[in-house]
C-alpha cells in the first residue's frame, strides 16, 4: 500500500509533518506499532477513535521525547521522578494528576483528571517524536479490542488506509503493550506489560500491588487496556490447553508438546520456554492462527510470573466473549 513508508530521514520528516496537521501515523516502539495523533488537538484524537472504533471511555497514552516535555502536562511526585529516572525510556506508563492548564485534549484522557505518559525507548518513535515536537497520543495500531500490531502488514491487516502514514521500522522487540503504574495516592499496576513487577519492585524498595478487578464498561477507565473483552482474535480463545481439541489450532509454549497437532495448526511462543520470546511473538501468532479454517485457538499454559503475568492478562481478555 502507498501509506507504507520505509524509515529514513525524509519519512520522518514527512510523518512529522502529517502530525502536526493533525493526520494519524503508525510508527514502531519497542512494545506495538502506535496509532499517532497530536495530542493537543481534539479533532485529530477524534479521528483515533474513529478509525479504530474504539470507546471515548478509554483513555489514551501520551508519547513524548524525554521527561522536560512532561512538565507542561503532569504534576511529577518523587516516587515518579524515581520510576522515570530509572526506567525511561522504555515499556512503562504512569498515571499521573492533569497539570489544569495542561494542553491535552480532554479526549485523549476520557475526561479523566489524569493523563497516561510514556517516554518509548523505540530509535524510530524517538526521532519521530523529536521531529514533530508535540506530544503525541498513541494507542496500538489497530480496529479496537483486536490483537495489537508487531509489525506494519498487521497495522495494514486492521485498519487499511484509515491511517495516512504507517512508518514501517520492522517488528516490534518486546511485542506486548506497556506496564500501566497508576502514581495517584498508592502506587500499583493497572495493567501488567513490558516492565515486570519484579523490576518495579527493586527500583521502588516496596511490593506493588496489581489491580486485577474489572471494571465498569460504560464508565471512563482509569488506564488504557482494562476493558474486559480486549486484545481479542475474532477465534474464541481457550487457555490452559494441554493439547487442541478436533478443529483447534494449538498455540504452544516450551519444549513439551502433548496432543498431536499438524503443522498447519500449531506454532509455539517459545519452544524453549523463554518468556521474553513469547511476549515477542504473542500477538503475531495469535494473528497467524486467527483462521477461520479453525473452530478456535487452543493456548498452553503459560507460567504466571516476570513476563508471562502480562501475557497472561493478555490472553485473559483475548478469551472472555
Amino acid at each position: 500500500m502507498s501509506n507504507v513508508v520505509p524509515v529514513d530521514d525524509a519519512a520522518i520528516l514527512r510523518a512529522a509533518a502529517l502530525l502536526r496537521d493533525g493526520k494519524l501515523v503508525a510508527f514502531p516502539t519497542e512494545t506495538v506499532y502506535g496509532l499517532g495523533a497530536d495530542a493537543t488537538n481534539g479533532t485529530a484524537v477524534a479521528a483515533i477513535y474513529a478509525a479504530k472504533g474504539r470507546p471515548s471511555f478509554n483513555p489514551l497514552i501520551i508519547h513524548v521525547a524525554d521527561s522536560r516535555v512532561l512538565d507542561d502536562l503532569v504534576i511529577w511526585s518523587d516516587v515518579a521522578q524515581l520510576l522515570a529516572s530509572s526506567l525511561w525510556p522504555g515499556p512503562l506508563t504512569l498515571i499521573l494528576p492533569r497539570k489544569k492548564d495542561s494542553p491535552i485534549s480532554l479526549l485523549a484522557s476520557a475526561g479523566l483528571d489524569t493523563l497516561a505518559v510514556r517516554i518509548p525507548s523505540h530509535p524510530v518513535a524517538q526521532k519521530l517524536l523529536r521531529a514533530v515536537n508535540l506530544p503525541i497520543a498513541a494507542p496500538s495500531a489497530n480496529a479496537s479490542g483486536r490483537l495489537s500490531p508487531t509489525a506494519p502488514v498487521h497495522v495494514v491487516d486492521s485498519l487499511g488506509d484509515k491511517v495516512d502514514m504507517i512508518l514501517a521500522g520492522g517488528r516490534s522487540q518486546i511485542g506486548i503493550e506497556s506496564t500501566v503504574v497508576s502514581l495517584i495516592d498508592t502506587p500499583r499496576i493497572l495493567r501488567p506489560g513490558g516492565v515486570t513487577q519484579e523490576q518495579l519492585e527493586r527500583v521502588l524498595g516496596y511490593k506493588i500491588s496489581l489491580f486485577e478487578s474489572s471494571v465498569d464498561t460504560l464508565s471512563a477507565h482509569p488506564s488504557p487496556g482494562m476493558l474486559e473483552s480486549h486484545y481479542a482474535p475474532r477465534l474464541p480463545v481457550r487457555l490452559n490447553a494441554e493439547r487442541a481439541k478436533d478443529g483447534e489450532a494449538y498455540l504452544a509454549f516450551g519444549p513439551r508438546l502433548t496432543g498431536t497437532p499438524t503443522i498447519s495448526c500449531h506454532l509455539n511462543l517459545s519452544p524453549t520456554g523463554d518468556l521474553n520470546e513469547a511476549a515477542a511473538n504473542l500477538f503475531a501468532m495469535l494473528r497467524e492462527l486467527d483462521n477461520p479454517s479453525y473452530i478456535g485457538i487452543a493456548v498452553a499454559p503459560i507460567p504466571n510470573v516476570a513476563l508471562g503475568v502480562a501475557i497472561n492478562d493478555r490472553l485473559r481478555r483475548a478469551a472472555v466473549r
